[in-house]
């Protein structure tokens, strides 16, 4: 019987199952196809994870903007990460694989029994649950409509990327709302002669359909005089953003399953990179008291109170930018840019950084032009055809 096993193969599940190992925990990780590729592009801030080791890194753009209605030049790195030598990193450590579906789990005083879809059993002390938005051993998936970031990207090379503005290897954009529209540009340089380009809807519920990104993307690029060419590799972006924090449960949520994604970005990886080497010490700290004191341990160490009061902001910018008309939303994107690089910080990556969440909202509010102070209270009513 493993110490722990994690039902989830993705970067979350083997970040924590990494770090479980590192404390001596036997871990298990259960996946349905272990070896598949990650697809995703991933991009993350460099403070958000100092340190990381070079080969985790595709590239690392010297410069990085945005866009409103104007240019802003980002006084934070961005990097894009590699995703075989992300998987290579997470998976160093000694970690059983066993490849299968988790359907059902059975917690008990002294362990859980994983059911498989094929009918087999696994025992474990602790179960964790890194399924993703589906949840599959901790609740199922929110119900209803959710609100959802979606996206359509294709990877061009960046001689073709170029026509969309000088730069295209060497630049990042983290967001562009020029021309109107409920979506915006999103491009990366991907590190290897080749450049992300995708629509994005920020926020909508339920998510923009990705066929109409994927229509307005061609449309933007047929603009740019890339006429019919559109035959590169694609991306399709689905995010759910109002997954809540986890309640009750016997067994220990972790990544999506446990609602660390950030509500008005999206982003998720960097933050359970950074909590898996701390859940992981909570757990190895209570593991002679139990599974059950296990579970409330990871708990403690995900949800503190900081962190559940800075996701209560969090969720309140997404009901406002959703709320937005796609011209204040621009706007509202002029006035976030100029806060200092240490307000957007705390904002987009300081989970736990209630002062400074409170203060880089409390500066925009202050700094809004008054038809956007009413909506950022809350006091307009909400635009129907939020992006």
């Amino acid at each position: 019987m493993a110490d722990v096993l994690i039902a989830g193969g993705g970067p979350a599940g083997w970040a924590l199952a990494r770090a479980c190992a590192r404390r001596g925990l036997e871990t298990t990780v259960l996946d349905p196809a272990p070896h598949r590729r990650w697809r995703n592009t991933y991009g993350v801030w460099s403070d958000e994870l100092p340190g990381l080791p070079g080969e985790v890194i595709a590239a690392a753009p010297p410069v990085t903007v945005a866009f409103g209605t104007r240019e802003h030049r980002l006084g934070r790195g961005y990097l894009v990460l590699d995703n075989a030598g992300l998987r290579d990193w997470l998976t160093a450590e000694r970690v059983r694989v066993v490849t299968g579906q988790a359907s059902a789990v059975e917690p008990g005083r002294h362990g859980a029994t994983v059911t498989l879809a094929d009918g087999h059993r696994l025992a474990a002390a602790v179960v964790v649950d890194a399924s993703g938005p589906g949840r599959v051993l901790s609740g199922g998936a929110p119900r209803g409509p959710r609100f959802e970031q979606t996206a359509y990207g294709l990877v061009l090379p960046a001689a073709e990327a170029e026509r969309l503005g000088p730069g295209a290897a060497e630049t990042a954009v983290f967001m562009d709302w020029r021309g109107g529209g409920p979506s915006f540009r999103y491009q990366l340089p991907l590190g290897d002669g080749s450049v992300l380009v995708e629509e994005t809807s920020l926020a909508r519920r339920p998510g923009r359909p990705i066929e109409e990104l994927a229509h307005r993307l061609r449309a933007r690029l047929t603009a740019a005089g890339l006429r019919g060419r559109f035959s590169w590799p694609e991306e399709r972006v689905r995010i759910t953003l109002d997954g809540p924090p986890p309640g009750r449960t016997a067994v220990v949520p972790f990544g999506v399953a446990a609602g660390l994604v950030h509500p008005a970005t999206g982003y998720s990886l960097a933050a359970s990179l950074r909590l898996a080497p701390r859940v992981a010490a909570a757990m190895a700290g209570a593991f002679e008291a139990g599974p059950p004191a296990v579970v409330r341990a990871a708990s403690k160490a995900l949800w503190t109170p900081e962190a559940r009061a800075v996701f209560s902001l969090r969720r309140h910018g997404l009901h406002v930018l959703c709320g937005m008309a796609p011209d204040e939303r621009a706007a509202f994107f002029d006035l976030f840019f100029t806060l200092p690089p240490a307000a957007q910080r705390a904002f987009t990556s300081g989970r736990e950084d209630l002062p400074g969440t409170a203060a880089a909202m409390a500066k925009l509010f202050r700094t809004a032009p008054r038809g956007l102070r009413a909506r950022l209270t809350g006091l307009r009513p909400a635009h129907n055809g939020s992006g």
